[in-house]
């Protein structure tokens, strides 16, 4: 199962026959079988969410991350690092199984843990590595039970809660393998206190800690040391939110959704202004840098070499296209950090490779000297080439109906964009002279033949693999437009349904988060209000 090479750092090699060779070697007379040493690193792996690529003190000096710096700084930065799905469960699910969403079947955040499928941690746990996951799981709202892979459990159902309650006054409770346990205090300072507690009780064996974190997910709630900070900056919104900056044809629901829970216009159905928005943001960010000091602090106790991975499992956009949140293949969306650092071993270094959620996974096996299974998807992103495009996909939600289904190839200079079952605009951006994603080039003459041939590898990535008589995604190839012509001497728009409409006071503006049903006008009148001050103030948390 190994590897030639132990860690990102060591050159000590041990091959699986000379650990054969010395663990039934007979001794002669006097001589002892010696003790085999497994000098394989320790691994921990964090994952933050919801985490834009730039929100770190090293891309603006306005933040106070300095743990964070200390990692891009002092390692290896991955500044070409996206997701596949630009969504908590689908990505999670990336992460776990190194397959794009359209392989291992979590395609929303209501989708379920895959049965069929092992958690990378399954090979390190078989090949001696003790191993944890503390902290957010998050596939399908109500399973927190303990997973395949993993010698030690904690987490909690769903999004969790930041505080010890919920917005209802009740307990938050933690699943501490298959016993419940209620959380206590603010939850990045409890996931750490655990999982600096199962750290400092590992003996000789390598560990594999996997610390997945709350924050910084809506709403974003600071720790209380951390409620001030900021309050004097203001963040400035994008190139981008301005409409006005864009040429070329703009999407209809680019347009529409501005006036929408995941736009500007309206962010999370709050008069609040945005800005105070990623106040509280960048403040819930703070505790997670906090963490990785303390953990820092711990490894250095040991002296054991301790490798750390930190990425997200998601952007997040501050009103970039006129947009917050995920789900679109805007750049904000779909990019995030991905940093390798060993405090034992600081070797600063800039990869610019494009690399992919999916590769976590190879990644870290290969750092414990163990070959990733052939039906993983991703690779070592230590030894990634630039010509590996990303294929980006998201499947329309029907609680967020705003944002398609979109299917996007980026390589290291263009993204072509398409949505399905929509009547709406291809994109196609040059990255190289316009970052901001302002100048849709989809009708440009000098690119045609980009278009057409990005449309066609989209397509072939996207069906690879699958039965000809049951395609896995169900749409075919795409070769034009479409029939998406109209007449000037009809109407100009088409008005939302005016029973849509409310405004930041309504009492039902959460109704999108009850299913239907008797009660559900009851239901709604109790919870408006905690959600509204979880919103509007962050002091509680949302409902699940």
């Amino acid at each position: 199962m190994r590897n030639p090479k132990f860690s990102l750092y060591s050159t000590l090699a041990l091959s699986s026959a000379s650990l054969l060779v010395g663990c039934t070697e007979v001794m002669s007379n006097d001589q002892s079988i010696p003790d085999i040493v497994d000098d394989r690193p320790n691994i921990i792996f964090i994952l933050a969410d919801d985490h834009r690529y730039d929100a770190f003190g090293h891309f603006n000096p306005v933040l106070e991350t300095p743990n964070l710096d200390q990692m891009i700084e002092k390692g290896t930065h991955f500044e070409n690092a996206f997701v596949t799905t630009s969504l908590c469960s689908p990505s999670r699910a990336s992460i776990q199984y190194s397959l794009p969403m359209r392989d291992h079947g979590v395609v929303d955040n209501n989708s379920a843990t895959p049965k069929t499928l092992k958690p990378f941690a399954t090979y390190l746990q078989q090949d001696g590595y003790e191993t944890a996951f503390i902290g957010k799981w998050h596939m399908g709202n109500d399973d927190a039970s303990p997973k395949p892979g993993y010698d030690h459990w904690v987490s909690f159902e769903g999004q969790g809660n930041y505080g010890p309650v919920d917005a209802f006054g009740r307990e938050s409770l933690f699943n501490v393998n298959g016993e419940t346990e209620p959380q206590g205090g603010y939850i990045t300072d409890v996931l750490t206190d655990r999982a600096i507690n199962w750290i400092d009780k590992q003996t000789n064996a390598p560990f594999f800690l996997f610390l997945s974190h709350k924050a910084a997910h809506l709403p974003f709630t600071p720790a209380e040391r951390h409620a001030d900070s900021y309050s004097d900056v203001e963040f400035s919104l994008p190139e981008s939110a301005d409409i006005t900056t864009r040429s070329g044809p703009s999407p209809m629901w680019l347009t529409m959704q501005r006036n929408s829970w995941h736009g500007i216009d309206f962010p999370y159905y709050s008069a609040r202004d945005l800005n105070d928005f990623r106040q509280d943001y960048h403040r819930s960010i703070q505790a997670v840098d906090d963490s990785l000091g303390r953990l820092f602090e711990t490894v250095s106790r040991s002296d054991r070499e301790t490798i750390f991975l930190y990425t997200s499992d998601n952007g997040f956009m501050f009103g970039e296209q006129g947009l917050i949140d995920k789900r679109a293949a805007y750049e904000a969306s779909i990019r995030v950090p991905m940093i390798l650092y060993s405090p034992q071993n600081e070797t600063a270094d800039i990869n610019s490779s494009l690399v992919r959620n999916i590769d976590v996974a190879p990644t870290l096996l290969s750092l414990a000297s163990i070959t990733p299974p052939d039906y993983f998807a991703g690779r070592d992103m230590r030894s990634a080439s630039d010509d590996t495009p990303l294929i980006y996909e998201y499947f329309w939600e029907f609680n967020y109906p705003q944002t398609p289904t979109t299917f996007a190839l980026r390589d290291d200079r263009y993204k072509y964009i398409q949505y399905h079952g929509v009547w709406d605009v291809e994109e196609l951006y040059d990255l190289q002279e316009d970052p901001e994603e302002t100048r849709n080039l989809i009708n440009d003459p000098a690119h045609s033949e980009r278009v057409i041939a990005m449309r066609a590898a989209l397509y072939d990535e996207l069906t690879d693999g699958q039965s000809d008589q049951i395609p896995a995604i169900p749409f075919t190839a795409r070769f034009n437009q479409g029939a998406v012509f109209w007449t000037p001497d009809g109407p100009d728009s088409v008005s939302f349904p005016p029973e849509w409409m409310r405004d930041a006071n309504a009492a039902d503006k959460y109704e999108h988060i009850l299913p239907d049903g008797p009660t559900k006008a009851q239901q709604l009148q109790a919870i408006t209000p905690a959600i509204q001050r979880a919103i509007d103030n962050t002091t509680e948390e949302s409902a699940p």
